[in-house]
């Protein structure tokens, strides 16, 4: 009865056949297993469509192709390929995708309706896959779960909705907060935009980046200039003056113009406001104001008429109306 072979070339002796050359064939039998084991090959694929690989039965070389453990596919792909391996080989595989263009590449039995894995267009990652030989017609590829999705050390991947068990953080990263404090964020429904507005540091403290400070009396420190920009307004019969988004503003009159009521979400009795309003060159322009601004004695005041002069009005919110708490007029800007 002549040798056999099995799914990944290893040769299988009868008693009594191969007289003299035995130990010639299990060196070579040797060799075929420690290929399995622990073998490397590059295949050079098809650039389209199947690419079969091959067993060289009772061969210790790159030629056998399915009995290696790390397989690396190459190829400059046209389009989407295959590669199959023989019913009856039972492997794992440690396989690279080193092909190169946007296509796929399918890891297979040559027949059958078994489960495959599949590298996506841009997936040029690596892959732990086992094939189970599981069925005499429709056996099974499996991907062990290891691929360019897992986090290495060196990946990029971006955790979603993921739990980390006792992360360790950089250790340079420092958190000095008690767990008292960090227990004040449980529950907490606050957006990210609005937490930012807390930036703020405990009573009594300031961060080196900080301008603001906090005491047990509620009074907040300021170390710098608070600036409010001066912003332009736009020129119309009715000129709109929205004092949260702009709480300094300018405008320059080129006719008889309404002041309309102040807009804006949020206006708090205290605040401050001031608007400079400027002759255009021909001056004598005129501005009636909304009777939601107030004036000692309920008497507006008249504008300077020169052309190219400002006239400068500060105003503070009382909940209600916006008094006027100073004006200078006819002022030379340039």
């Amino acid at each position: 009865m002549p040798s056999s072979y099995t799914g990944l070339g290893t040769e299988l002796m009868v008693t009594g056949e191969k007289s003299g050359q035995w130990g010639t064939l299990t060196n070579t039998n040797l060799q075929i297993i420690e290929q399995i084991a622990g073998g490397y090959v590059s295949i050079a694929c098809n650039t389209t469509g199947a690419t079969t690989l091959a067993v060289s039965d009772g061969a210790a070389t790159d030629g056998n192709q399915v009995g290696h453990r790390i397989l690396n596919l190459t190829a400059s792909l046209a389009g989407n390929i295959t590669v199959t391996i023989p019913l009856d080989v039972e492997q794992f595989y440690i396989i690279k995708n080193a092909t190169t263009n946007a296509y796929t590449v399918e890891f297979k039995y040559v027949t059958g309706s078994g489960s495959s894995v599949t590298w996506a267009v841009a997936d040029k990652g690596t892959k732990i896959v086992y094939a189970t030989a599981n069925d005499g017609t429709n056996p099974d590829i499996v991907d062990a779960g290891f691929g360019a999705g897992d986090v290495t050390l060196t990946g990029t991947q971006t955790l979603t909705n993921k739990t980390l068990t006792s992360p360790k953080i950089n250790e340079d990263v420092v958190c000095s907060a008690t767990a008292t404090e960090l227990n004040l964020l449980d529950a907490c429904t606050a957006t990210t935009t609005e937490l930012n507005y807390l930036d703020l540091t405990t009573l009594g403290t300031s961060a080196a980046s900080k301008v603001l400070t906090a005491d047990a009396n509620n009074l907040t420190t300021v170390s710098g200039a608070v600036l409010n920009t001066e912003d332009t307004l736009t020129d119309a019969a009715d000129i709109v003056w929205n004092v949260v988004n702009s709480p300094v503003a300018k405008v320059t009159l080129t006719d008889n113009r309404n002041l309309s009521a102040p807009t804006g979400t949020g206006t708090a009795a205290g605040q401050f406001v001031s608007i400079l309003i400027i002759q255009d060159a021909g001056g004598t322009n005129t501005v009636t104001w909304n009777a939601v601004y107030e004036f000692p004695s309920d008497t507006a005041p008249t504008l300077t008429s020169t052309g190219d002069l400002g006239d400068l009005f500060t105003f503070r919110y009382n909940g209600a109306k916006w008094l006027l708490v100073g004006q200078t007029l006819a002022l030379t800007l340039a």
